[in-house]
């Protein structure tokens, strides 16, 4: 149905029928033997007049695909949905085929009747219009009946399709990052050490601060992060990188029984969305130890036995409640240190860099999902209708490919 969609937004009112009409009449005054085959699909045949009637339909809305191979493209993938739906015996409803007319007129803001005779007057038989509505509303409903008990769209798969967002243009940035933990009893120490590791003057060096004292998954690689889109940021992190020329490191930045250092490496502005969040969900399974070895064997275990925050209620099943936290906050109320972690990760995704109670719990934080702003309302069942529909129209083009490979197509 989206296709009947599609083609009518460029049908708007009766003069520009009248336009094309004018257009396309040396096309059909010169055309010849209208009625001659020039494809067979399985027995059945295209005419030069379907051609004809097809692309003056599509060129009368402005739709794409209008230039003559493609029309005929189309129109022997018809014959293959026909030729198959005559196997089942697939018919359309007579008011399923009067509802297809009128969403097609509704859409150019005119009666069926209206609709059919702009049609008319630029050449088009009612009949053209019919058949195109009727293969695409029964090769629908075949579709659907055949492959929507495949179609499973989770919480999950929702929330993916509403972090799809397009906007303008945005800035990211390449940086490197070190968190010490600073315990009270070496508080004093660490501050010194991170006002040392401030005075950085090159990647290199950076690195090797990281690679020696950073508790972060990223020492092995010397600190060093991908590109990072700025807004994925903490909001208080943003403009204390944008203020940093490339290759210099932020002032220590206190955060709970730790110190963080960031060097920025790299910034660029791309044409990629610019995305604001409302709201970030994440997790926080808190496991006593700190960052002691068996602490964090627990947490790979862990990692390596879960697949999203859902799984976490079954972990802490028979715990303290104060063992999970989970929750949604907007950007600007999630705490700095876990506002870092989070940044760092897609949904599903964990760090074990924080700790908590002096160093002494161990901090598993996964990300459960961001949700863009202008999705913070959206209605999730029209998103599960869109998710669905491209699944299923997934599943039509299979089948058609299918269907060409197995058929016999001449074209004369």
């Amino acid at each position: 149905m989206s296709e009947l969609k599609n083609s009518t937004r460029g049908l708007v009112r009766l003069g520009i029928l009248a336009v094309a009409f004018t257009a396309m009449t040396a096309v059909q005054a010169s055309a010849q033997n209208l009625f001659a085959p020039i494809a067979r699909v399985n027995g059945l045949v295209v005419t030069e007049f379907e051609v004809q009637q097809r692309q003056r339909f599509l060129q009368v809305l402005n739709a794409p695909g209008s230039d003559r191979e493609s029309v005929v493209e189309a129109l022997i993938e018809d014959r293959l949905r026909a030729d198959y739906m005559n196997r089942f015996g697939v018919e359309v409803p007579e008011e399923a085929l009067q509802e297809g007319f009128a969403n097609f007129a509704s859409r150019a803001e005119l009666s069926t009747e209206e609709f059919l005779q702009a049609l008319a007057q630029a050449g088009i038989d009612r009949e053209t219009v019919r058949d195109f509505i009727a293969v695409q509303l029964s090769w629908r409903d075949l579709v659907r009946a055949r492959f929507a008990n495949r179609v499973n769209i989770t919480e999950a798969d929702i929330d993916k399709e509403l972090g799809r967002v397009t906007s303008a243009t945005s800035i990211r940035v390449l940086m490197s990052e070190i968190i010490i933990p600073a315990p009270p009893q070496n508080a004093a120490r660490v501050a010194a050490l991170a006002d040392q590791i401030s005075q950085s003057t090159s990647v290199a060096e950076f690195s090797a601060f990281a690679r020696r004292y950073s508790a972060t998954a990223s020492r092995g690689r010397g600190g060093q992060l991908p590109w990072t889109p700025l807004e994925q940021l903490p909001p208080s992190l943003q403009p204390v990188l944008l203020s940093l020329g490339v290759g210099e490191v932020t002032a220590p930045l206190p955060i709970p029984n730790a110190v963080a250092l960031f060097q920025l490496r790299g910034i660029e502005e791309v044409g990629e969305p610019n995305i604001t969040y409302s709201e970030i969900e994440y997790a926080a399974y808190y496991i006593n130890g700190g960052r002691s070895e068996a602490a964090l064997a627990e947490a790979a275990r862990l990692r390596a036995s879960i697949d999203d925050c859902n799984d976490l209620y079954g972990v802490a099943q028979g715990q303290p409640p104060e063992v999970l936290d989970r929750g949604s906050k907007s950007p600007g109320e999630i705490p700095q240190d876990i506002a870092f972690e989070l940044a760092k990760l897609d949904p599903g995704e964990v760090s074990t860099a924080l700790t908590r109670a002096n160093g002494q719990t161990l901090v598993f934080l996964m990300l459960c999902k961001r949700i863009p702003a202008e999705n913070a309302e959206v209605d999730r069942d029209q998103v599960r209708g869109i998710i669905r529909q491209r699944i299923l129209g997934g599943y039509s083009e299979q089948l058609i490919e299918e269907l060409r490979a197995d058929a016999r197509i001449d074209r004369l």
